[in-house]
C-alpha cells in the first residue's frame, strides 16, 4: 500500500521510469537466477560423473583385493607391509620400512603407481586392520605415479 501511494504521488514521467526500472530489475533477477541454477546443475553433474568414475575404479579393483592371499599368522607389521607391497607390484618402488614409534612404522615409496598403493593399503587394512596415521603423497612427474610416505599402525 505504501509503495502504491508513493508511486501515485510521482509525476507521470517518474512513474514510467520506476515501472520500467522495476521490470528491468525483475528480468535481471530472473536471468541471474536461471544462470546460477544452470551453473549449480553443471557442477552437480560433474560431481556425479566423478563419483561414477570412482565407483567404477572400486568395482574394478574389488576382485583383485578379494583374490589376494590372507595375512600369515605371527608375521610382523614390517614383513606384512613388505610382502603386500611386493605382491601389489610395488617392490621396486618400496624405498624403506622403519620404526616410527610403538606399534607403528614409516613406509616410503618412490615413483609408485597410485592405484597399486591404494590397493596395497586397502589390503593391509582388510587383512591386518592396519590404520594409516599420517600420509604424505606427492606427484612424481609421471601421470598416475607418486612419491609417498605413510606412518602405519597395526592392530
Amino acid at each position: 500500500m505504501i509503495f502504491r501511494k508513493w508511486h501515485s504521488s510521482l509525476a507521470e514521467r517518474d512513474q514510467r521510469m520506476v515501472t520500467w526500472g522495476a521490470a528491468a530489475a525483475a528480468v535481471l533477477l530472473l536471468v541471474g537466477g536461471t544462470w546460477k541454477l544452470g551453473s549449480a546443475a553443471d557442477a552437480a553433474a560433474r560431481r556425479v560423473e566423478g563419483k561414477r568414475e570412482q565407483l567404477a575404479w572400486i568395482e574394478a579393483v574389488t576382485p583383485r583385493l578379494q583374490a589376494m592371499p590372507a595375512a600369515r599368522a605371527g608375521e610382523s607389521l614390517a614383513i606384512a607391509v613388505d610382502r603386500a607391497a611386493r605382491e601389489s607390484g610395488l617392490g621396486e618402488a618400496l624405498e624403506g620400512v622403519e620404526p616410527a614409534g610403538p606399534g607403528s612404522i614409516r613406509v616410503r615409496f618412490k615413483n609408485a603407481s597410485f592405484d597399486a598403493l591404494a590397493l596395497c593399503l586397502a589390503r593391509l587394512q582388510q587383512e591386518r586392520g592396519v590404520v594409516t596415521e599420517t600420509a604424505s603423497v606427492n606427484a612424481s612427474g609421471e601421470p598416475g605415479r607418486v612419491d609417498a610416505t605413510f606412518v602405519l599402525r597395526g592392530h
